[in-house]
């Protein structure tokens, strides 16, 4: 199949058809939604089955910090690699090769865990190799869907994305695998994990094959991952976005992934199915700002509203640290989703429509990596800084300082100046 091929123009839509569902008139696009809802159903079951995991085997905050450490590394070292082999490769070669891969390994855990000889270490293994696939499965994805959707199409399908995966990996997923720990056991969970790993596998096999999108002869990958990191430097409204995003990732995620189940359990009493409940609320959140924002144009002040949403975002986290109700906990998520999420969506387009096709790859995997350069160092020390200030203090952190730091990027990285001389919304808009 050739460019012009995915191209081709799509079925009509009918009178009044949503917006965020355009991309769906495409065969290929339907195909490709197929494949990220099973491996987003797999993350969302993984999640929840990996952590209490960790407490069935007698784990506790720091362990699971050891285990979402080791995946954060794992993605974080080949993740320039992954880019540059984005741009060289076909992406549906280096997916189908990932979710292979990946099926293969949480197959493996599965076993181990439901004949009870699994242990921490093959957790910690497991999730660096997670990590690893993220790290070349990420970049391949999102270079690919330029090449299968037209542009005018890309904010719809940012906004689907966007709306589709809390909705699973946060939502859905997290729920599912707390039925299935309740009933029978987290190695359960992650059988099911495993199964529709492979389904997402098989379904990624049926998206037509596009050409690799890039310029010039082959050169070496170091000259490859070298030009990227000289662009993204020479960009001053990337590289702002990127610091502010490195800084806001290493204040929240160790928080939430390793502080919040035990606050849930310690101080609330609660247990797998509550805290699948909050995941959910998260995820709800997410798929009701992606949505949203998915059905609106590009506003002209597209990077003063992307930095402002995300630092505001974090604020809810300071009403989790002073929670003494679960349902206190559950709409500070929620919120949390809703105004985390739908920046996403105005990311995922900014990158699509202002950074050059052929360096499209590893600009996202140098957007990644520059995101979760501190992921490790996050997941690592939420356990002991908690144990050390108490979970009360590591929320306060987590929900202040990232808004402090989206006002510092946009008047140091001068993002009013460049979001006006270089307009994406149409014209009329906000």
């Amino acid at each position: 199949m050739t460019k012009n091929d995915a191209l081709a123009p799509p079925s009509p839509a009918p009178s009044g058809f949503p917006r965020v569902l355009l991309p769906f008139r495409r065969s290929s696009y339907r195909r490709l939604a197929a494949a990220l809802f099973f491996a987003l159903c797999t993350s969302g079951l993984w999640v929840v089955a990996q952590v209490w995991e960790v407490v069935r085997i007698g784990g506790g905050a720091s362990e699971l910090s050891y285990v979402a450490a080791a995946a954060s590394l794992g993605a974080l070292l080949p993740l320039l690699l992954g880019g540059a082999v984005a741009d060289r490769v076909a992406q549906k070669t280096i997916l189908i090769a990932v979710q292979g891969a990946h099926t293969l390994v949480l197959t493996t855990a599965a076993v181990l865990a439901l004949t009870d000889q699994l242990r921490l270490w093959h957790l910690v293994v497991v999730a660096f190799l997670g990590g690893t696939a993220t790290a070349f499965y990420f970049p391949a994805y999102s270079a690919w869907l330029p090449a299968l959707l037209a542009e005018d199409e890309l904010m719809a399908v940012n906004g689907f994305e966007g709306m589709l995966r809390p909705t699973i990996q946060q939502a859905a997923g997290p729920a599912v695998g707390s039925v299935i720990i309740a009933a029978a056991s987290p190695g359960a969970a992650m059988a099911v994990a495993a199964a529709t790993a492979f389904a997402a596998f098989c379904a990624f096999l049926a998206v037509p094959r596009t050409p690799v999108r890039r310029r010039g002869d082959a050169r070496s990958v170091v000259a490859d991952i070298a030009e990227g990191f000289r662009y993204m430097v020479a960009t001053r409204w990337l590289l702002a976005s990127l610091l502010f995003g490195s800084l806001m990732v290493m204040m929240v995620m160790g928080p939430l992934q390793v502080v919040l189940p035990f606050l849930i359990k310690d101080r609330l009493g609660g247990g797998a199915e509550q805290h699948a409940l909050v995941l959910a609320a998260w995820g709800i959140g997410g798929a009701v700002g992606s949505l949203i924002m998915g059905s609106l144009r590009m506003p002209r002040r597209y990077l003063t509203v992307l930095i402002g949403l995300w630092g505001v975002s974090c604020l809810p986290l300071v009403a989790i640290a002073f929670a003494g109700e679960l349902w206190i906990v559950v709409a500070a998520a929620f919120t949390v989703g809703a105004m985390f999420s739908s920046p996403m969506v105005l990311w995922g387009t900014l990158l699509q429509r202002r950074v050059p096709p052929h360096l499209l790859g590893r600009i996202t995997s140098l957007d990644f990596f520059v995101s979760i350069a501190f992921l490790p160092v996050s997941m690592a020390a939420a356990g002991p800084v908690a144990e050390l200030i108490g979970a009360q203090a590591t929320f306060l952190i987590a929900g202040t300082v990232p808004a402090i730091a989206a006002v510092a990027a946009i008047v140091l990285g001068r993002l009013p100046a460049d979001e006006l001389a270089h307009p994406l919304a149409p014209e009329g808009s906000a």
